[in-house]
């Protein structure tokens, strides 16, 4: 259920503790930094809620503080198509904003999310005049384009084992996802708006991945034990098990 107010109204400055977890911030010398600061806006989304549509012009480049959101676009046949999910950590648009084009994607908060964002105007002076900046972004550029092509291949596999597996390891992406560490707080239902299963198939594959030590199934989440076997997503076929997650 959606705020009456947008994203926008809603906006408001950062505080320390929400400036000294974004990833990028370090890499800035102090100018660079205070420059950065003063354009730093925080929001909060709904669940359901759009950050981005697809379509519509790019004003800021987004983060996500807190939350889960999911990246995903229609097709001409009105099917939709979940490119990946965003844990906390993540920056996301670069593309878009180095481009200044319209969203090809759209952005959807799973639940409450909390979203940090700065100016376009700012993103592009940072590209301008900070090296390290310089060096976070094009870091960004390359592991989005492996992002994307695991995307297409996650996209076309049918075991839904492996499906979940892959699209697991992507939300692991210590590049991407700094802050995540080695727990993912999710649901089963948020999962399966990510893979594209349904919730009681995610919750067999997750038993099945536990089964082969390659996560912890934890209240409220999971933990990664293993990120190379979900990567490799070889997992023997074998009995099912039910599994209660939150």
């Amino acid at each position: 259920m959606t705020s009456r107010t947008t994203l926008y109204q809603r906006r408001r400055l950062a505080t320390p503790e929400e400036i000294a977890g974004i990833p990028w911030m370090h890499l800035l010398q102090p100018h660079e930094r205070e420059r950065a600061v003063v354009g730093l806006q925080v929001t909060e989304a709904c669940v359901g809620e759009f950050v981005c549509h697809a379509g519509r012009p790019v004003s800021y480049w987004f983060g996500l503080i807190d939350g889960l959101l999911k990246m995903s676009a229609d097709n001409v046949d009105g099917m939709t198509m979940t490119f990946t999910g965003v844990p906390p950590g993540g920056w996301f648009g670069e593309g878009t904003c180095i481009k200044r084009e319209p969203y090809r994607y759209n952005i959807q908060a799973l639940r409450k999310s909390v979203i940090a964002g700065i100016p376009i105007d700012t993103f592009q002076w940072l590209l301008d005049n900070s090296l390290g900046f310089n060096r976070f972004i094009m870091n960004q550029l390359n592991e989005r384009l492996g992002q994307f092509i695991a995307a297409r291949e996650i996209d076309r596999i049918s075991n839904p084992d492996v499906r979940v597996a892959r699209s697991l390891a992507a939300l692991f992406n210590p590049v991407l996802y700094p802050g995540g560490g080695s727990v993912l707080r999710i649901t089963q239902q948020e999962l399966a708006y990510l893979v594209g299963l349904s919730r009681q198939r995610v919750n067999e594959a997750l038993a099945t991945l536990e089964a082969h030590g390659a996560i912890h199934v934890e209240y409220g989440g999971l933990r990664v034990m293993d990120l190379q076997a979900l990567r490799d997503g070889r997992f023997a076929p074998g009995k099912r098990v039910a599994l209660a997650v939150g």
